[in-house]
């Protein structure tokens, strides 16, 4: 497989290049010396099963109207936030500084280690557990992961897991649809 051309990451700043940035509110300070050291992939659609529209930005800005779907009553007052979002036409959305811990893992643990919202970079896809996710967010997932590994010294493709593995009993995302050996052939092929 020809490798893709993959994104570059602004260090200073914490940003990826070329990709829509959506500032989130819903982020803070990583632990002093805390570096990203592992990547964690999310499946989200709001409203369930639904794609597109402004919701998922919405609710990652604190800007979503509670009442404007019956399900947004079960989330009202959520404060939430990923790293990045890609959506279901690949578009790559970015919430927050990758220097910075968003919200995205909740209560987690990842090899024995608590937390994972302090050493993580948390990646969104917009799907669900029971639907294929699409081709352009493989192929974006994959450069994203690239560029991620080459800007981070502690990220590598052997350091990505699913909200399921952090969050067990608790997280099913990004679901059975997800097609991991897919992403990690890709990603061989690519590094």
């Amino acid at each position: 497989m020809k490798k893709t051309h993959c994104y570059s990451v602004d260090n200073v700043r914490g940003l990826i290049l070329g990709v829509r940035q959506v500032f989130s509110p819903n982020f803070d300070a990583r632990p002093d010396g805390i570096s990203p050291d592992l990547i964690i992939v999310h499946g989200i659609s709001l409203p369930p099963g639904q794609y597109g529209g402004p919701w998922i930005d919405r609710l990652f800005t604190n800007q979503l109207d509670w009442s404007a779907h019956p399900y947004f009553k079960q989330i009202e007052g959520t404060r939430v936030s990923s790293h990045l979002l890609i959506r279901r036409d690949g578009e790559v959305v970015q919430y927050v500084p990758f220097h910075a811990r968003a919200w995205h893992a909740g209560v987690s643990s990842f090899q024995g280690r608590e937390r994972c919202n302090d050493f993580s970079i948390g990646i969104e896809l917009e799907g669900a557990d029971d639907t294929a996710y699409e081709a352009n967010q493989y192929r974006e997932l994959g450069r994203v992961i690239v560029a991620l590994c080459g800007a981070y010294p502690g990220l590598s493709t052997e350091r990505l897991v699913g909200h399921s593995d952090v969050a067990p009993g608790r997280k099913t995302d990004p679901g059975q649809s997800f097609d991991w050996l897919r992403l990690r052939a890709m990603l061989r092929a690519w590094i």
